[in-house]
């Protein structure tokens, strides 16, 4: 019998924490709520009120005990709202790259640009298709562009420590078509000459790439004229001239992929009808906006999943201490709950107190936990190793008030389970036995 119980409830706990998962937090602010409505309305929630209390007034005298739970919850919090705000750090950055009126266009079938290559005449005839804007002099807002990846020795590392960094060419409107992107140290390289800005993100990155310094790109000496920013994916780049970085490469005529500015974002499908309905080619286009939020997707996934399983298995522990801590509290206080029950107190406010107090604690542990993600690591600079689609990226974390709500939930999940079963033995704790113990 009592293991049918014990499936039972484990049943409900399962259904009450998928329930809780996907609960929004007005859906929370509601339940809490009917909870506080029912503690001063009812005589049972008024009963689970005083016995909550008591519990609370006692703590300093178990503060060492109550201070695992807190303690606990803290770093499974702490932790994974710090591995989360990394992937939504990567995100972000990518997310801010590009815009809804800017086209990006490759090879048909590419899953990126470095797996793509255009040549000349099929850049000439992208150029003059309609939609595209066209600066002062009536020239359009378009550059191809070449995407090569170059080795360069990793700050901080010994002799042979190298990452990998995107080398970008681009043409004379490759500052039109990012205008967030400026210089911020020295001067922008000149055309036909083997000079190179870098990204303020690759200079952290990488040794030597300090204006006046010379690295080596293919074999050949190039200098480092300026610094630019632009405060999303480009910053991790280097970029130089296309048709010196595709002379050094050996690439030729070939570009990699064409940036176009649009007259406006509608403009877009039309854009993408001349180019489709072009013998001619055999491309895809898409805007730079939701070109770069893909390239995101994938290895977000792999951060947040990472997140869940480390913050699960520590989850685990967590709930083992939240257990032997409050099963030790009622084994503590079974007397003082045996009289409660001996007076006319039901085993509803008992579960609730006892449940109550480990949420709480929970609560705590879950707002220390968020904060100390918040103050180490909000804003904390990163990379991620070279990939197939953006190179080596650099980005920051990002703690958002919607991944501290995600580690509260948590903290409560886990507040929740551990004061559970604790909370059943103290109602289903026989009176007699309880008093009769010392």
């Amino acid at each position: 019998m009592r293991f049918l119980f014990n499936l039972f409830v484990l049943l409900i706990l399962i259904v009450a924490l998928l329930v809780w998962a996907n609960l929004p937090w007005y859906g929370v602010l509601a339940l809490a709520l009917v909870f506080v409505g029912w503690m001063a309305f009812f005589r049972r929630g008024r009963q689970a009120a005083s016995v909550t209390g008591v519990g609370i007034s006692t703590l300093k005298q178990r503060l060492g005990s109550s201070s695992v739970v807190v303690i606990g919850i803290a770093g499974v919090v702490g932790v994974l709202v710090a591995l989360l705000a990394m992937g939504e750090g990567y995100s972000e950055t990518l997310r801010k790259t590009g815009s809804e009126d800017t086209a990006i266009v490759l090879r048909g079938g590419s899953a990126s640009e470095v797996s793509s290559v255009l040549t000349r005449d099929s850049i000439l005839v992208i150029e003059q298709a309609p939609g595209i804007a066209r600066d002062k002099q009536g020239k359009p807002i378009a550059s191809g562009e070449i995407v090569v990846a170059a080795n360069l020795p990793v700050k901080g590392g010994g002799p042979d420590d190298e990452g990998s960094v995107q080398v970008r060419g681009v043409g004379d409107q490759a500052w039109a078509l990012r205008p967030t992107a400026k210089i911020i140290a020295g001067r922008a390289f000149r055309t036909g000459m083997r000079e190179l800005v870098v990204g303020q993100g690759a200079q952290r990155q990488f040794a030597g790439l300090e204006p006046g310094r010379e690295v080596k790109l293919g074999a050949q000496a190039w200098t480092v004229v300026g610094v630019f920013a632009s405060g999303d994916a480009y910053d991790s780049e280097i970029w130089g001239d296309a048709d010196v970085v595709a002379e050094t490469y050996r690439r030729g005529s070939s570009r990699t992929s064409v940036f176009a500015k649009l007259t406006d974002a509608k403009a877009m499908d039309t854009f993408k009808a001349a180019l489709a309905g072009d013998p001619r080619l055999q491309v895809d286009v898409d805007s730079t906006l939701n070109y770069f939020s893909k390239q995101s997707e994938g290895m977000s996934k792999v951060m947040r999943i990472m997140g869940i399983t480390v913050g699960s298995i520590m989850a685990i522990g967590a709930i083992f201490g939240a257990l032997n801590t409050m099963f030790a509290a009622v084994a503590a206080r079974a007397r003082e709950i045996a009289t409660l029950r001996a007076i006319g107190f039901r085993g509803v406010p008992v579960v609730v107190a006892v449940m109550l107090e480990t949420t709480l604690l929970a609560l705590l542990g879950g707002i220390i936990g968020g904060l100390l993600a918040w103050l180490i690591f909000n804003g904390w600079t990163a990379s991620t190793l070279a990939s197939g689609t953006t190179g080596q990226l650099a980005f920051t974390f990002r703690v958002t008030p919607e991944l501290l709500w995600e580690g509260l939930k948590w903290a409560l999940a886990i507040g929740f389970v551990g004061g559970l079963f604790p909370a059943l033995r103290a109602a289903r704790l026989p009176v007699t036995t309880a008093l009769r113990e010392l």
